[in-house]
C-alpha cells in the first residue's frame, strides 16, 4: 500500500527527477493550494479502497460463501479468491502503464482512479444478491480489477508528486489511512455480514466512488504533467512489463521481500473467521463480532508502527532496518497462536502484528519508490508491477491456506508456514544494496 544524501545511493538523474517533481509542485499558486490537499485526498481514497478489500475478504465474502454451502466453505472461498487471481494479476501493471500514457484535463491518474471506483461500485451493488459461487467469482473478478485500478492510480500519484525526502512521512499518511480503512471496513461489515450484506456492499461502493470523485474534482494533476505522451505500441507496452532482475536487482529483491511478507500475513487474514470458529472454538456470531474488536486493537498498534517508521526512517535516512524489524515482530506475533490455540493468543497476535504491519507499510512503500526502474515515464507501470507482490499473495493465500489446512489437518501448520515466509522476507530485504 514510500532522505537525502547518504541515505540513498542515487544517481544524478534520480536527483534531477525529484527536483522536477518539486518544481512542478511549486510553480502555479493554484497548484500550490491544491497540493496541500494532495495527501488528505489520497488518504481518503486509500481508506475507502482498503475498507472494501478488508470488508469483503475478511468478513462479507466468507459469510456469503458459508451461507451457500457451509460444509464446503473452505474450498469454495479458495475458489472465489483464486479465480480472481488469474484475471487480475496484471490489473495494476496494465492500468499503471496506460495511465503513464494518458493525457487529459484530469491528468494522467485521475480518469483511471474514478473509472475504477465507478465500476467497482456498480458490481458491488449486485454482489449481495447472488446465490451461486460461480456468479460470486465473476463479480469479485470485476470488483477486484476495478479496485486495483483506483489503487494504482493513487500509488502512482504519490510517486509522481512527493519528493524523496518526504516519502517516508507521506507513505505513512497514506498507509495509515489504508489501515484505518481496513479496521473501519471490518468493524462496519461484521454486524451486517449475516443478514444485511447487500446494505454493506452498497455503502462500500458509494464510499469509493465519492472518494475518487472528490480527488479528481479538487486536486487533479495538470493536463500537461508528464510531458508529451509516448507513442503507443502494443509491443512496447508488453515488453515494458518485463524487468530484468539482474539489471534491477534491488527492485527484484524488494519485490520478493514484499511478496513473502504479505503472503505470511495474508495466510492468516484470509481465514481469520474460520480460525476463530474452527481453531479457537467460537460461534460464528461471536467470531463476526470479535473480528471487529481484534481489528481495532491491531489498528491501534499499526498507527504506532506507521508513525514511528515513516518519521524515523526519513529522519535517519534508513529503510531496511525497519523492514527487518517488522518481519521479526511479525514472526513473534505468529509464534504465539502457533504454540497455543486460545482467544488470548489470537488477541496477542492481532496487537503485535499491527505494529509489524505499520512498520512495513510506511517504510516498504518508501523503499519501493526508491528502487523503481523508471520513476519518470514509467512510474505507474513499475509501481503496478511492484504491487503484484501484494496482489499475488493476497489472492493465492486462501488456496494455499486451504491446502496447508487439509494436508496437515489443522490451522497450527498454517501459522508455521506463515512464520517461515515472513522470516524469508527479512533475508531478502537485508540484501538490498542501493538503499540503506
Amino acid at each position: 500500500m514510500l532522505p537525502q544524501g547518504a541515505a540513498v545511493s542515487a544517481a544524478p538523474d534520480d536527483v534531477r527527477r525529484d527536483e522536477t517533481i518539486i518544481t512542478a509542485l511549486d510553480v502555479p499558486s493554484r497548484s500550490r493550494a491544491r497540493s496541500r490537499l494532495l495527501l488528505p485526498l489520497l488518504a481518503v481514497v486509500m481508506f475507502t479502497v482498503v475498507a472494501n478489500y478488508a470488508a469483503l475478504l475478511s468478513v462479507l465474502l466468507p459469510n456469503q460463501v458459508e451461507a451457500l454451502d457451509a460444509e464446503n466453505k473452505v474450498r469454495n472461498l479458495a475458489v472465489v479468491t483464486s479465480v480472481s487471481f488469474g484475471f487480475t494479476i496484471l490489473a495494476q501493471p496494465l492500468v499503471g502503464a496506460l495511465s503513464d500514457r494518458t493525457r487529459s484535463r484530469w491528468g494522467r491518474r485521475g480518469p483511471w482512479m474514478l473509472a475504477g471506483g465507478v465500476v467497482a461500485a456498480a458490481f458491488l451493488f449486485g454482489l449481495g444478491g447472488l446465490g451461486s459461487v460461480a456468479w460470486i467469482c465473476v463479480f469479485w473478478v470485476v470488483i477486484q480489477f476495478a479496485l486495483n485500478a483506483t489503487d494504482i492510480a493513487a500509488s502512482a500519484t504519490l510517486a509522481d508528486r512527493v519528493p524523496r525526502e518526504r516519502r517516508g512521512r507521506a507513505s505513512a499518511v497514506v498507509a495509515g489511512a489504508g489501515m484505518a480503512g481496513a479496521a473501519a471496513g471490518t468493524v462496519f461489515a461484521g454486524p451486517l455480514a449475516s443478514d444485511h450484506r447487500p446494505v454493506a456492499y452498497t455503502v462500500l461502493g458509494v464510499a469509493v466512488v465519492l472518494a475518487a470523485a472528490a480527488f479528481v474534482a479538487v486536486d487533479r494533476e495538470r493536463p500537461d504533467a508528464g510531458g508529451p505522451p509516448p507513442r503507443f505500441r502494443w509491443r512496447t507496452l508488453v515488453r515494458g512489463f518485463v524487468v530484468n532482475p539482474r539489471e534491477h536487482a534491488d527492485f527484484a529483491r524488494a519485490f520478493g521481500s514484499r511478496l513473502l511478507f504479505v503472503l505470511g500475513y495474508s495466510l492468516i487474514l484470509a481465514y481469520q473467521l474460520y480460525i476463530l470458529t474452527d481453531y479457537v472454538g467460537l460461534t460464528r456470531h461471536d467470531a463476526n463480532r470479535l473480528i471487529g474488536l481484534l481489528t481495532v486493537a491491531g489498528f491501534t498498534t499499526t498507527v504506532v508502527g506507521i508513525v514511528a517508521g515513516g518519521w524515523w526512517s526519513d529522519r535517519i535516512g534508513r529503510r531496511k532496518i525497519f523492514l527487518v524489524a517488522a518481519a521479526a515482530v511479525l514472526v513473534v506475533a505468529l509464534a504465539v497462536p502457533l504454540l497455543e490455540a486460545s482467544l488470548w493468543s489470537v488477541a496477542v497476535f492481532a496487537v503485535v502484528q499491527g505494529l509489524a504491519g505499520g512498520l512495513y507499510l510506511s517504510c516498504g512503500n518508501a523503499l519501493a519508490i526508491d528502487v523503481l526502474p523508471d520513476r519518470t515515464a514509467g512510474a505507474g507501470k513499475d509501481l503496478g508491477l511492484f504491487n503484484v507482490a501484494v496482489n499475488v499473495p493476497q489472492t493465492v493465500a486462501p488456496a494455499l491456506a486451504a491446502l496447508v489446512i487439509h494436508a496437515f489437518d489443522g490451522y497450527r501448520a498454517l501459522f508455521a508456514v506463515a512464520l517461515l515466509s515472513v522470516a524469508a522476507s527479512a533475508v531478502l530485504v537485508s540484501r538490498i544494496r542501493t538503499v540503506r
